[in-house]
């Protein structure tokens, strides 16, 4: 009889727990959807600030370039109004942990999928795939023709950018390191000849390419690319429906034509050869 009572007491204390369980775990589960950006009703997309005909702040506080009009898209298919969509400014060092803090809900910033940010973010996308080449003064143009004429060259480098590494590093160019703390200040330095290159992703040069054409500065890009860099949409490692919902977006907007009307928008009058077709995905994990 004893022996049949604690058997009983038991079962009730386990049928107990796995109720409690169970019930911290669909508590769970519904806290993380309502906190997906595939449910949001308003969105903070972080976005960079440095760089012409890709994310730009302009004079007067607003964002203008290809990921800004990107995220725009995203957002809208999203089911999220214009009004309650708030573009910030990230930092090239700083991109993964602001999407780990929540102080982004998704980041379009000209973001390469590396399996090192994996570590720390998930990427939805990517939603195009550019190429790292290089960009030099026309005066320039004949004596570097690929990054191995970047050798006791000055080369800019963004801190918390993969593209001087990339050269420096993966490459073997003995490059000579000069630091920016971005892109646009990239630009001013070549222009102004505290640099001899700009080597990053073709999309980026070849917006600062078409800046500086309209200051009268002539400058080209070399053409001779030589890695791929998959833009991702970063997004907090949890939300695997949030991804799916971008993917989904970003898909989207290549069957209906607006992913190859924004590149030929911002890129088509700089000659700039694009892809139009949607990449490949990198999966929601």
């Amino acid at each position: 009889m004893r022996a049949t009572a604690r058997l009983r007491r038991a079962a009730t204390a386990l049928v107990a727990a796995t109720a409690v369980l169970s019930a911290g775990t669909a508590c769970g589960i519904a806290d993380a959807r309502e906190n997906s950006v595939a449910v949001k009703d308003t969105l903070v997309i972080g976005v960079n600030a440095d760089q012409p005909g890709v994310g730009e702040r302009t004079a007067g506080g607003s964002y203008t370039g290809f990921d800004i009009d990107i995220a725009k898209e995203i957002a809208e298919r999203l089911g999220v109004a214009p009004a309650n969509l708030t573009f910030k400014q990230v930092g090239y060092a700083t991109r993964d942990k602001m999407v780990q803090d929540g102080d982004v809900d998704l980041v379009v910033a000209s973001y390469s999928v590396t399996p090192e940010r994996k570590v720390n973010v998930s990427f939805a996308g990517p939603y195009y795939v550019a190429h790292q080449d290089v960009l030099v003064r026309a005066s320039d143009a004949a004596k570097i023709r690929s990054i191995h004429d970047l050798k006791g060259r000055r080369l800019c480098k963004v801190p918390g950018s993969v593209s001087f590494p990339r050269v420096h590093d993966e490459q073997g160019v003995a490059a000579l390191p000069v630091e920016a703390d971005g892109y646009a200040q990239c630009l001013t330095d070549l222009t102004s000849g505290g640099l001899d290159a700009v080597s990053t992703d073709d999309l980026i040069l070849a917006g600062l390419a078409a800046k500086a054409s309209g200051s009268g500065h002539d400058l080209r890009i070399v053409n001779a690319p030589f890695t791929d860099e998959p833009y991702g949409i970063a997004i907090r490692k949890s939300d695997v429906e949030g991804c799916e919902a971008v993917n989904k977006a970003v898909t989207e907007m290549y069957q209906d034509g607006t992913a190859p009307e924004l590149l030929k928008k911002w890129f088509g009058p700089v000659g700039l050869k694009v892809t139009t077709t949607v990449p490949q995905f990198e999966g929601c994990v």
